[in-house]
C-alpha cells in the first residue's frame, strides 16, 4: 500500500476540518446511535486524485488525471452503540487523462464501491465526531482516447485498495443530520493500450463532500 500523497489545497482544507472536529470528540457532546439503527446518507462528492498519478512507459510518460463531482449514496447499520458498518455509493465519476508532453489522451468513468467500520463519538447532543476505516474497490470502464491515443484500446484494470474516513454529523431536528467529511482511498490501476501493459495510474484520491442524513 502506498503513503497517502498530499491532497490538493481545498481537499487538504476539508480533511484538516473533519479531522480536527473528529479529534475534539471528548469534549463535544453529540447524538448517538443505538445498536439496530440504519442511517441513509445522500449528498455529494469530489474525488481528487493525487497530485502524482504515476508514470507511464517505464517512467518516461508522466501522467495526471483531474477531479470529478457526482451525487453519493451510503447506507450504515449499527451493530453496536456508535459502532457501524458502512456501504458507500455514488454515480459513476468521469475523469480525464492527460500524459506530459502529448496532452489529454483519453477518459475513464469508474464505481468506487467502499465498505467500512465506523466510530461515531460522543452521547446526546448535536455534533457527532466520526472515524471509519474499511476496503474500497474500484470498477473502471467507458475508457475513450483521443489526441495522440486517438484509436488506440485503453484499458485500466479494476483496484482494491484500503479507505478511510473522517467527518462529522451535525443533528438539525428529528433524525436527520447535515454530514460534512473527508475519505481517502488507495486505488491503482495498471494500464494497457492496445493489449499492451504501459504501467500503472497511481488515482490514491482525496474524495470529500456533504450530505444529508436520515437515521430509522
Amino acid at each position: 500500500m502506498h503513503t497517502p500523497p498530499a491532497p490538493s489545497r481545498i481537499a487538504r482544507r476539508a480533511a484538516l476540518l473533519v479531522l480536527s472536529l473528529a479529534l475534539a470528540a471528548p469534549v463535544l457532546t453529540a447524538h448517538a446511535q443505538a445498536a439496530g439503527d440504519w442511517t441513509l446518507a445522500i449528498g455529494a462528492h469530489r474525488v481528487a486524485p493525487a497530485s502524482d498519478n504515476g508514470t507511464l512507459a517505464g517512467g518516461s510518460l508522466p501522467l495526471s488525471i483531474d477531479a470529478s463531482a457526482r451525487p453519493t449514496l451510503a447506507l450504515e447499520y449499527f451493530v453496536r452503540d456508535n459502532l457501524g458498518i458502512e456501504l458507500l455509493a455514488a454515480a459513476p465519476f468521469q475523469h480525464h487523462i492527460t500524459i506530459d508532453g502529448l496532452g489529454r489522451v483519453g477518459s475513464t468513468r469508474h464505481l468506487p464501491p467502499t465498505l467500512s467500520l465506523q466510530y461515531h463519538f460522543g452521547r446526546g447532543g448535536r455534533v457527532t465526531p466520526l472515524l471509519g476505516a474499511g476496503v474500497n474497490y474500484t470498477a473502471f470502464f467507458g475508457e475513450r482516447t483521443e489526441g495522440a491515443l486517438a484509436g488506440s484500446d485503453l484499458t485500466l484494470a479494476e483496484s482494491w485498495g484500503l479507505a478511510a474516513h473522517a467527518g462529522i454529523d451535525i443533528a438539525l431536528g428529528g433524525r436527520g443530520a447535515l454530514r460534512i467529511d473527508a475519505r481517502w482511498m488507495d486505488i491503482d490501476s495498471r494500464v494497457r493500450v492496445d493489449g499492451a501493459a504501459l504501467g500503472t495510474a497511481r488515482i490514491d484520491p482525496w474524495v470529500y463532500g456533504a450530505a444529508w442524513v436520515w437515521t430509522f
